[in-house]
């Protein structure tokens, strides 16, 4: 289940994020338009919810030898997502903000409600996307029903940060959270590496130098049977015995990505009454930069 609440929390809160900037952006230029986003961020809810479903049960119709190499694409794919997303957050966090109020305002101009949609449509569709497929990779080994509970508790969580970023409120560290988030992805990712490696194993495409590198199964609370076991597997990739090429692949990941991530720029990104991009202070209800001809759009 923590897996599965990460995950949610991480891309939930990313998406929410989307929609509390283009919310909060249309809200003070064209209110009327403020339904054109909700349908956009509703269709795209549902549409990466289709797909879910779809990824799901097409994986739990495969057995054998196919169904252990479809879940080690799938880990090792989930696993190049989430690097990608983190550093790309990282290096984009403080253009966000004026990236999508840039996109906004282009709809504005048109006149275009299914623009303005499409803006939040894009950018919900994109985390949910991932969102189904960091699951899947996720719930290879877990129970559906923890995996549903972390999703659905991680969603809230993450509505309830969107919420708070969209009323304007300062609690909400954002450097802090994509940081903290972003290590336990790390983990998370450098965990999927290691069960590929076991899957693969498991199908037959990949030897072993060692298969026990150490072996603590006779600890109940240390394997998958019990929930600490499952946390620790979940969050950091714990296996009670894992084999060589697992810890080396574990390591070979862990050690060059968390050096590169933590020795990166830190995310910071202005939402609401917060800085701006030249870190100045405005207030909420102060227009941002708006058409040439120098009034409020609608």
């Amino acid at each position: 289940m923590a897996e599965s609440f990460l995950i949610a929390l991480r891309e939930g809160f990313e998406a929410a994020l989307v929609v509390a900037i283009v919310l909060a952006f249309v809200r003070r230029q064209a209110p009327d338009k403020t339904r054109a986003v909700w349908l956009g961020t509703g269709a795209a809810l549902v549409m990466a919810t289709a797909v879910a479903v779809v990824l799901q049960v097409t994986v739990d119709g495969l057995e054998g030898v196919v169904r252990l190499r479809t879940f080690a694409a799938v880990c090792l794919a989930a696993a190049g997502l989430l690097t990608w997303m983190i550093f790309w957050m990282r290096t984009h966090a403080r253009a966000l903000k004026g990236e999508l109020e840039a996109k906004a305002t282009e709809a504005l101009v048109a006149g275009s409600s299914l623009g303005l949609g499409l803006v939040a449509f894009a950018a919900v569709s994109r985390e949910g996307l991932e969102t189904a497929l960091f699951l899947l990779s996720a719930g290879s080994a877990a129970d559906t029903r923890e995996i549903v509970l972390g999703t659905v508790l991680g969603l809230a969580a993450a509505a309830l940060l969107g919420v708070a970023v969209y009323q304007g409120s300062q609690k909400v560290d954002l450097r802090h959270f994509f940081l903290i988030t972003g290590g336990l992805i790390i983990l998370f990712a450098a965990g999927l590496m290691a069960k590929a490696v076991f899957f693969l194993q498991a199908a037959g495409d990949l030897s072993t130098v060692h298969d026990a590198v150490y072996d603590v199964t006779r600890y109940a609370w240390l394997t998958v049977d019990t929930q600490a076991g499952r946390f620790l597997a979940g969050i950091l990739g714990w296996d009670p015995r894992p084999s060589t090429e697992q810890v080396m692949a574990y390591l070979l990941y862990l050690v060059p990505v968390a050096y590169l991530y933590f020795r990166s720029p830190k995310p910071s990104l202005a939402v609401g009454p917060m800085a701006d991009s030249d870190g100045d202070r405005r207030d909420q209800d102060d227009p941002p930069a708006v058409p040439s001809h120098g009034r409020r759009l609608g």
